[in-house]
């Protein structure tokens, strides 16, 4: 995991999630047509977590997890206020928030109006430790400019969390690390491989070629058309700036 010791309790959590991803159907696997990210690798899966909010059942027990994985990982009274990423992240941070009783904002991807508050939406949570909430992240490029605007409007932001983490594409940790934050998350990549060994969800194929995939994702991506590099996937997305 990514700046946090792995207990039991974290592998049960990443594993129902993963669970609970595969019965809902937000997990797709694609091998013979991969998806292409906006940085240009190329990927045989691909993971819509949007879908999480039209299942009350599972998006609160989801919930549930991501409250008490903050708990253990962070602290009871650590964080004072939750703001979501515009747009997957907003309803995830409301019901976070609602959980943590503590005050929520979202971020904009784009300012509407002027001065420091212009990317913030609720009220600004200046001065306090602020949790970033989003819905997953595959390289951790959004994280950054979320993070940076909360920062730029007074607020504390060393933690961000996401249901899910790609966990597969070089550099996205790195990112986050030089800006000093921390990220938490539910499940990965390899705990849906781990829950597809309990039920047939895929054929047996395809998880080959999924894992092949996580083994060398730079290899596999550029193999299958996509970037090659860590660079070239970053300066695809500056271009697109």
């Amino acid at each position: 995991m990514t700046g946090m010791h792995m207990t039991d309790w974290d592998r049960d959590a990443a594993l129902t999630t993963a669970r609970i991803l595969l019965e809902i159907k937000a997990v797709n696997f694609r091998p013979e047509e991969p998806y292409t990210f906006t940085s240009g690798w190329k990927s045989p899966v691909y993971i819509d977590c949007r879908r999480i909010i039209y299942f009350p059942r599972a998006r609160s027990k989801i919930m549930d997890m991501a409250v008490e994985k903050i708990d253990r990982h962070i602290g009871f009274e650590t964080i004072e206020a939750v703001a979501g990423g515009e747009t997957a992240g907003i309803p995830f941070a409301a019901w976070m928030a609602d959980r943590m009783n503590a005050p929520m904002a979202y971020v904009r991807k784009k300012p509407k109006g002027f001065g420091r508050d212009a990317l913030i939406e609720g009220d600004v949570p200046e001065g306090k430790r602020t949790l970033l909430v989003e819905d997953l992240t595959t390289d951790g490029g959004s994280k950054v400019q979320f993070c940076q605007a909360l920062r730029d409007a007074g607020a504390i932001c060393d933690h961000t969390f996401v249901v899910f983490f790609y966990g597969v594409f070089p550099g996205g940790a790195d990112i986050l690390k030089k800006i000093d934050l921390k990220l938490h998350y539910l499940a990965t990549w390899w705990d849906v491989l781990e829950a597809c060994r309990e039920r047939p969800y895929f054929s047996e194929s395809a998880l080959s070629e999924v894992r092949k995939f996580l083994e060398n994702p730079v290899a596999w991506s550029k193999a299958h058309g996509g970037v090659g590099s860590v660079e070239e996937a970053a300066a695809r997305k500056a271009a697109l700036v």
